[in-house]
């Protein structure tokens, strides 16, 4: 019954690129980052915001954890504290393909058939705040190196979102970003 809810989960989390939504314009061009380098992507990111998807219904609070690993991919590890009383945590394990510059295909072990387009469409100079989409506009994300992001950064990230369609009204903030709603 476990493995049939981690592979439900899985599924959901992969489809989720295609459930929500979407939350950005497709008819604007969407760009990924042309001097993305994959190795200082590497180690913990923190959620800031994101765009409402089935797979972190219930999230407050959610990390990212990029490795690399020997034949140029990457490792993932998404974890999620959800909002039940007890802060239950739930985590998936993948890897990370890069298909082009700041592009991604994603995929996790429980579901290892299945991949996903993840484009890295901005980080900042010192690899400390990112903005993560999907060309068909139905997931997206801020992340940022500590749990709390600086205004002028948050102000740059949202910029990014909107440049590239984005309807950043819809984005949910997260726990640990409690700062973030007031940089607008």
């Amino acid at each position: 019954m476990r493995r049939l809810a981690s592979l439900f989960a899985a599924v959901l989390l992969l489809a989720g690129c295609g459930a929500g939504g979407p939350y950005r314009d497709t008819s604007v061009p969407i760009s990924s980052a042309a001097a993305f380098d994959p190795e200082r992507y590497t180690g913990l990111w923190y959620e800031i915001a994101r765009f409402p998807v089935p797979f972190q219904s219930g999230c407050v609070v959610a990390t990212a954890r990029y490795g690399a690993l020997s034949d140029g991919r990457l490792s993932v590890v998404n974890t999620c504290r959800d909002g039940s009383p007890d802060g239950a945590v739930r985590q998936i394990q993948g890897d990370a393909r890069v298909t082009g510059p700041g592009r991604l295909s994603v995929g996790f072990t429980t579901v290892p058939l299945v991949r996903a387009p993840y484009w890295v469409l901005w980080v900042d100079e010192g690899y400390r705040t990112a903005v993560v989409g999907v060309p068909s506009g139905r997931a997206g994300w801020i992340l940022n190196r500590s749990p709390h992001i600086p205004a002028d950064r948050l102000r740059a990230a949202l910029e990014v979102l909107e440049f590239n369609g984005y309807d950043v009204e819809k984005l949910i903030y997260s726990a640990q970003a409690p700062r973030a709603r007031s940089a607008r």
